[in-house]
């Protein structure tokens, strides 16, 4: 089997990477080569096995062992730890992969928040689907689902529950999604995306449903709390018997995106059947705009989607503003203002978003519908027609594309550097700073297409240094996923939902819990298998090799399960007490979930078996289990095991 290939674009190059006779394999739980068996395994292809060896040959080890190889990102985290770095100074490389760690998820924020859910927003606005509707991706923040309609009489909009489970949900999954992509595309990754998906899950509708309660206790949708629900764990139950069968043919992925368009549309027919019933008079709170008041506040006409930047967008002086002045203005990711206003701890958390927001204001335009000059800034959007083309080709398959040389003489980036350039200064010279031309529509996408390639770069990135750690500290893939992978993804969700639920509308908070993993499970597994097939080969099989998939898969269903039967019973009051319960059920299952991890791999994983007892894996057996039928403690080195005795060597002879 060829490498697999790592992010959204190796994903979408793989057909005819394969063999057509070679399903795809994604051990799930565990690292395993892709293409070796057990055989290979055992005699220490195993990347794991690094820490086994003597440090001065961990270099030499993670450098000619193929399963160390990293398929994709711009860093090879392994080499920098085991060869850049002393093993005396392991501590420190650890530590400073931690704090790399932390600001990729900071980036996958930021752009998620504040660059690709405004375009978006765009989008959907110049393709009708939304009217005059304002609404955040910040984590799942909704303003306004409402369209006014004279008088100060609002009628619900259909256009909105749509707009919410279409848009809203690919700009609040959008980190999750790709995430899951990047990790399915390569089989010794494929754990992380299963372990994110449930352990996110898990944690959504545990820590995050509790925390609601806790924070307010309130009166739940009944309806859209129940389709939900039952939506979620029909796709949990799917994803469990797909984990069992141990492969996904080509008609269960499109069946995993084709559920998640019966939803939409489930929702769609729901609210409009609802509307019917109530007339034309305003419809009840729904999961989409919960418990929101008639008297909508006007937003403040200097805010915009780009989040702290509309003070900077906003010029003081529009009719005099040189283009210079317009460009320094709108790359300025700081309002002083605001900055005096805040507490020391938010300025610290801004000073270590401003390079990336700094990095991403030059490289992604964002288009706000709302504003009169549609965020218009004729210096900074020539600027954009360069650096935004530049991204997607430098970061497409980790710049590959972008530095191959046409006919092994002019680079592909210098090609669009000039083509960009050309454009950009057309632009420049038939535009005014004023007025936004009649395209500028267009610049959505283009922000659109960047930010999206800023988040896959970022997650191709996580994957990779969390596979890292993974082999550093021994740990399988499936509980990095269930832990930093799903914190992570999931810290902005629980930041905006409990902020929600603090500002009154914990209904919409709950419901946003259980609304959006919907998305996250759906189009995560079904568009990251299907993303791995070929024409010739439409399978992908899925091998967990850990129990704690199972425990994962179970401890998910399970909480779904018991809020689908007390909160109905408590004829939906969500109190403390269901707060605590969902809590400690949390707190629970990751003991659970921790000690099947370490303590329990010996008698459940095959790769822990005594040699003697795999006469198929191994045609070759160990001497003394041979001559000793009580010796049984040769296991082969996984996940912190070690060689009982490591002068043990395979006989010559045959079984």
């Amino acid at each position: 089997m060829g490498q697999g290939t790592t992010g959204l674009a190796g994903a979408l190059s793989l057909a005819g990477a394969l063999p057509a006779a070679t399903p795809l394999l994604l051990d799930v739980g565990h690292t395993l080569p892709p293409g070796d068996d057990a055989l290979s395994h055992g005699r220490g292809l195993d990347c794991w096995e690094v820490r086994e060896h003597n440090s001065s040959e961990w270099c030499h080890f993670i450098r000619s062992n193929p399963d160390c190889q990293l398929d994709g990102g711009f860093l090879n985290y392994l080499d920098g730890v085991f060869c850049v770095f002393p093993p005396r100074l392991l501590p420190l490389a650890v530590t400073l992969y931690a704090l790399w760690l932390l600001y990729l998820f900071i980036i996958l924020g930021v752009t998620a928040e504040k660059f690709f859910c405004p375009n978006l927003s765009a989008i959907s606005t110049n393709l009708k689907l939304s009217h005059n509707d304002k609404w955040l991706c910040a984590g799942t923040e909704v303003t306004a689902l409402m369209s006014p309609r004279g008088g100060g009489h609002q009628v619900f909009s259909l256009t909105s529950p749509l707009h919410g489970v279409t848009f809203l949900a690919f700009g609040n999954g959008a980190p999750d999604v790709f995430s899951a992509v990047v990790a399915f595309s390569d089989p010794r990754t494929a754990g992380l995306a299963i372990g994110a998906i449930f352990g996110a899950g898990v944690f959504v509708t545990t820590v995050v449903a509790g925390g609601i309660a806790l924070v307010k206790p309130f009166t739940a949708a009944s309806r859209p709390f129940l389709r939900d629900v039952i939506f979620y764990m029909v796709a949990v139950f799917l994803t469990f018997v797909v984990l069992y069968l141990g492969r996904i043919r080509l008609g269960e992925a499109l069946g995993y995106l084709g559920r998640y368009v019966f939803y939409v549309l489930t929702v769609v027919l729901c609210t409009w059947i609802h509307r019917r019933q109530r007339g034309d008079g305003l419809a009840p709170p729904g999961p989409w705009e919960p418990e929101m008041p008639t008297d909508v506040e006007e937003p403040d006409p200097s805010s915009t989607n780009s989040g702290d930047y509309g003070e900077e967008y906003r010029p003081l002086l529009p009719s005099q503003e040189t283009s210079l002045r317009i460009l320094t203005t709108a790359l300025s990711p700081l309002d002083y203002r605001k900055w005096r206003r805040k507490p020391w701890y938010w300025r610290l958390f801004k000073a270590f978003k401003m390079p990336v927001e700094l990095v991403l204001l030059l490289t992604v335009p964002v288009v706000d519908p709302d504003k009169d000059d549609l965020n218009w800034r004729r210096p900074l959007n020539c600027l954009h027609i360069l650096t935004s083309p530049l991204l997607c080709v430098l970061t497409l398959k980790s710049g590959t594309y972008g530095l191959y040389q046409i006919q092994g003489v002019f680079p592909v980036w210098g090609l669009v550097t000039l083509v960009a350039s050309a454009l950009a200064l057309i632009i420049f010279i038939t535009t005014s700073n004023e007025e936004p031309p009649k395209y500028h529509c267009v610049f959505a996408f283009l922000g659109f297409l960047a930010s999206a390639m800023w988040i896959n770069a970022a997650a191709t990135e996580l994957v990779n240094i969390l596979r890292t750690l993974g082999i550093i500290f021994q740990l399988s893939n499936t509980v990095l996923g269930l832990t930093l992978l799903a914190w992570g993804n999931s810290i902005g969700d629980t930041f905006s939902d409990l902020t929600m639920a603090r500002q009154g509308y914990p209904r919409m908070a709950f419901s946003a819990c259980f609304g959006g993993i919907i998305f996250n499970i759906l189009v995560g597994v079904g568009l990251g298998c299907l993303l791995q097939m070929t024409s010739s080969q439409p399978l992908v099989k899925l091998e967990p090799d850990s129990p704690l998939v199972w425990v994962l898969a179970g401890a998910l269903g399970l909480s779904l399960v018991f809020s689908f039967v007390t909160v109905p019973a408590q004829c939906f009051q969500l109190g403390r007490a269901y707060g605590l319960c969902l809590l400690s059920y949390y707190l629970l299952f990751l003991c659970v979930a921790l000690l099947t991890e370490f303590r329990t791999p010996a008698a459940f994983t095959k790769e822990n078996t005594p040699l003697c007892l795999q006469p198929l894996a191994l045609p070759r057996a160990c001497s003394s289990c041979r001559n000793d039928p009580g010796h049984n403690a040769h296991f082969l080195p996984q996940a912190g095991l070690k060689q009982s005795n490591p002068g043990h060597r395979p006989s010559t002879e045959g079984r």
